[in-house]
């Protein structure tokens, strides 16, 4: 009996030693800290900004380099430049053109005049020359050290009477630099505003349209042509069939005004002219009877003359 009771205790004791066996150690892995969470989050990309298509222009039969830079209010020079267009008058059907700069387009650089000679300002260096050797001038030892003040300056100058004192520096000799040449003039201005008035005086033989793009002024052959505004002249000529002999005036980047079958062209292509600068004498080529066709484009769109330009 007393045996049967040893093992049973014996066999509790097992039992609890078991249930108190410590758990295995393992490597588990260190849990983040919540910052370093967050500092090591990626960041998010920006999109990579979007270039804006260039427009273009597909060439239909019977266009010109001169009517399509019309239509966008261009000058026909940028728009052949923009396309590596050598001769303006040769296009072909079906031709694509850019009619906006491309992307990476710079201004002529400006040289600098010959002869030129750039002034002296902060930071340019200038040349460090020896002091002029001066016969029977006196030099201290270079060991000797005075305090400045106003006694020892005084007994300085009284030590050697026949020092001869330093010659004065010479002044500095003024050259004119002549002007730079003036830039070229861009065609256009970032200006909106244009100070407007009336070519001519005249009979209004047809108003405003869709299809006409401008008005037709009546009057007498040989009448002035008058510059609606100030701007640059892009076009001088007779290459846009149904215009006869025309002038354009850009006035800015946003404003420009076609004056057309004139009898004769007063000016020339890139000539600045100011508003009421005589620039042609009124005709009919390539029309049925003398009168000016007369055109505002904003951005290259007609516009109605009247409603922009004062009252005639």
């Amino acid at each position: 009996m007393s045996a049967r009771i040893a093992l049973v205790i014996a066999a509790l004791l097992l039992g609890a030693c078991a249930a108190r066996r410590p758990a295995p150690v393992g490597d588990r892995p260190a849990q983040p800290d919540r910052d370093t969470v967050q500092s090591e989050a990626p960041k998010p990309v920006e999109p990579a900004p979007v270039d804006k298509p260039i427009p273009t222009h597909t060439v239909k039969r019977g266009e010109t380099l001169v009517g399509i830079a019309l239509q966008y209010g261009l000058d026909y020079r940028e728009l052949a430049a923009w396309n590596n267009i050598t001769n303006p008058n040769v296009l072909s059907v079906g031709q694509v053109l850019v009619v906006a700069a491309p992307a990476g387009t710079k201004p002529l650089a400006v040289a600098t005049p010959l002869g030129t000679t750039p002034l002296i300002g902060p930071g340019t260096p200038i040349e460090a020359r020896p002091l002029a050797n001066t016969p029977n001038a006196k030099v201290e030892p270079r060991g000797q050290k005075v305090p400045y003040s106003d006694r020892a300056l005084a007994q300085l100058g009284a030590a050697d009477p026949g020092a001869v004192p330093p010659a004065e520096p010479s002044q500095p000799q003024v050259v004119e630099v002549p002007a730079p040449a003036e830039p070229a003039k861009p065609s256009g201005t970032d200006r909106e505003d244009v100070d407007w008035m009336w070519p001519v005086k005249g009979k209004v033989l047809s108003p405003f349209s869709e299809a006409s793009k401008g008005v037709d002024i009546g009057g007498r052959k040989g009448a002035p042509v008058l510059a609606a505004a100030s701007g640059r002249v892009v076009y001088a000529g007779a290459g846009l069939r149904g215009y006869g002999k025309l002038v354009i005036i850009k006035h800015n980047n946003t404003w420009l005004s076609a004056y057309a079958h004139n009898e004769n062209i007063l000016v020339k292509e890139q000539q600045d002219v100011r508003k009421g600068q005589k620039i042609a004498e009124m005709g009919q080529t390539d029309a049925d009877q003398v009168k000016l066709h007369f055109e505002v484009r904003r951005e290259g769109k007609p516009v109605d003359p009247a409603k922009v330009l004062p009252g005639m």
